[in-house]
């Protein structure tokens, strides 16, 4: 079998190389992930029909606070290698 070189970011190699399972090559975890079943949007359809619209302005606060956490969080770590 034939083999290929690549060039990847270090944070992605870093993320292939930390997900790894032991006894995975790195070709080994690249075809595992390439075949992961991913669900389609479609399979989604319908499947919060049953929720008020109390429920949904609540997920959608908790969807919003967790944005607003993630930017400051975000800006913190930036604010961080800026130094």
């Amino acid at each position: 079998m034939s083999t290929k070189t690549i060039s990847i970011m270090d944070d992605v190699y870093e993320g292939l190389r930390r997900n790894k399972l032991e006894t995975e090559s790195f070709s080994d975890e690249i075809r595992r992930l390439l075949n992961e079943k991913r669900p389609k949007l479609t399979e989604f359809l319908g499947l919060w029909k049953h929720k008020s619209p109390q429920e949904f302005k609540r997920i959608e606060d908790a969807i919003k606070s967790r944005r607003e956490y993630t930017a400051k969080a975000r800006e913190e770590r930036l604010k961080e290698f800026t130094r």
